[in-house]
């Protein structure tokens, strides 16, 4: 690996997150080779002889039992590690935040009972984990905050809208950039308010003086750029676009002039830093709450020459050198290391998979060599095949006649005989893939408190089955309150110490933005 650049001389006080984000950037600095590599061309570009040469019999001879325990620092009986290989996953693993869920057996996800049964329809099990503790931490922020209606951008089919509406008495504005989801959204309402009307329904139902109320779904586009009344675009496919006063309101708030809380379950790209833009120059959004994903789509400067980038956001990690951050790093950083690691620990079949397409790359570059990482999909059981039938699958995709290429020679053979390189060279990439995502959500969290705000990082959700785990909150008050009681909330059971939440210093007086 190349040698880290030489690190500028750091600030008179740094704050913990400012520490952590520049110690993130030298360790990445330090093996961007192995970050920046596509698995892919393991064959064609070599990529095991560009591991440190002290690692490399090491990670030959190690079982994906033994990769595994790597991969989480608990241990790998029978295995010897290089002391510098050690130091990088200790250094890798300290760095890292923490995505919570320490010592709880892994269980697949099921239906949950902290739903109602009307609110599982069309809702697979994930989002109903996901719904559930992140409804509860918008309803304890509407408490703290004297906010009742939450607008939820990026809404999809409303499943989160309809959770907040008719579960805890929300008032919800739901904002969806496609119309066709946002009218199934609609539909799923409707059909949820007959089920509710009907007498077996009514009977079982608890007492309230208000009637179940619907979330207003608006089909529309986010504005990065313009103010938070005017914030909404026609949608994709247009349709009958945002109203003419829009209901989000105008600066004072929503439309009767209270403040709203904003939030995004898993807002794509550059839909999350919009969202806490809008956050930062809004007095009418009392509080955010954010979980990001798709990172490899967010905006980069200099990279797409935007004015307001998505990455970076704040000025502290902007002024750090060797911040940037490639597409494929940003992509690792989707990556689902609890469920790559289980894979490993089970010898699980899909380990072959990425073999399987660094061999296919190598025969699509030795028949044309400009067809180059093509978007390949031979299908979604690929790993249950033999190569020849993957080859098969594939080489037609690539435009490429399987009957001019050999499949079944010796050095296809002998490719395929390193499956457990690829293996051990995935796994180091899986090692930095939450390296890259804590310095994203780093930046965002800076980025607020560079403007006096509240924040805090939390991991709401079991990381085993929701990856993208970690919730960005921000708000114009303390957090305190509203975060002490998450880990009552837990579908999980945890104890109050098992939830790591990282919370920004309290501003100075002054730097509040009420």
């Amino acid at each position: 690996m190349a040698a880290a650049p030489r690190a500028a001389p750091e600030p008179s006080w740094q704050s913990p997150e400012q520490r952590r984000a520049a110690d993130i950037i030298r360790l990445l600095s330090l093996y961007r080779p192995l970050l920046d590599a596509f698995v892919i061309d393991f064959f064609t570009e070599d990529l095991w002889s560009q591991l440190p040469p002290s690692w490399q019999p090491a990670l030959a001879g190690a079982t994906p039992e033994q990769l595994a325990g790597f991969l989480g620092g608990r241990g790998s009986p029978g295995a010897a590690w290089p002391l510098s290989l050690l130091a990088f996953g200790a250094a890798a693993r300290a760095l890292a935040f923490p995505r919570g869920c320490p010592g709880s057996a892994p269980r697949p996800p099921c239906q949950s009972c902290r739903l109602p049964p009307l609110l599982r329809r069309h809702v697979k099990p994930k989002k109903q984990h996901e719904i559930q503790r992140l409804g509860k931490l918008l309803q304890r922020l509407s408490c703290t905050t004297g906010c009742e209606h939450v607008v939820d951008v990026g809404a999809g089919q409303g499943h989160l809208s309809r959770f907040l509406s008719f579960a805890l008495g929300l008032r919800v504005t739901a904002v969806e950039s496609d119309a066709r989801l946002s009218a199934l959204a609609e539909r799923f309402d409707q059909e949820l308010l007959q089920e509710l009307a009907k007498p077996r329904a009514l009977a079982h139902r608890r007492p309230s003086p208000c009637p179940p109320c619907a979330p207003q779904h608006i089909p529309g586009r986010l504005d990065p750029a313009a103010p938070w009344g005017e914030l909404l675009l026609p949608p994709d496919p247009p349709g009958a676009g945002p109203a003419a006063r829009n209901p989000l309101g105008g600066p004072g708030g929503s439309e009767d002039g209270h403040r709203v809380l904003v939030t995004g379950l898993h807002a794509c790209g550059d839909l999350g830093p919009a969202l806490l833009c809008h956050f930062a120059r809004s007095p009418a959004v009392a509080a955010v709450a954010l979980v990001g994903c798709c990172y490899m789509k967010l905006s980069s400067a200099p990279e797409q020459q935007q004015q307001h980038p998505g990455y970076p956001l704040s000025a502290s990690v902007a002024a750090l050198p060797g911040h940037q951050l490639s597409y494929r790093a940003r992509e690792a950083a989707c990556h689902a290391l609890e469920e790559y690691q289980a894979r490993l620990r089970e010898g699980s079949a899909h380990l072959r998979a990425h073999c399987y397409r660094a061999v296919l790359e190598s025969l699509i570059r030795a028949a044309e060599p400009s067809k180059r990482h093509l978007g390949l999909q031979p299908g979604r059981k690929a790993h249950s095949l033999s190569f020849t039938q993957y080859a098969q699958l594939g080489l037609p995709l690539a435009g490429l006649d399987p009957k001019g290429v050999p499949l079944d020679s010796g050095a296809v053979g002998a490719m395929l005989e390193q499956q457990h390189k690829v293996v051990a060279f995935c796994t180091l990439g899986q090692l930095l893939a939450p390296l890259v995502e804590t310095l994203i959500l780093l930046d965002r969290l800076l980025y607020l408190r560079e403007q006096g705000f509240h924040c805090a990082l939390v991991p709401l959700f079991n990381p085993r089955f929701s990856p993208r785990n970690l919730v960005l909150v921000a708000a114009r008050t303390p957090l305190a309150t509203a975060l002490a009681g998450l880990a009552k909330d837990s579908e999980d059971g945890h104890s109050s110490e098992d939830e790591d939440v990282e919370e920004a210093e309290t501003p100075r007086e002054g730097q509040n933005h009420q």
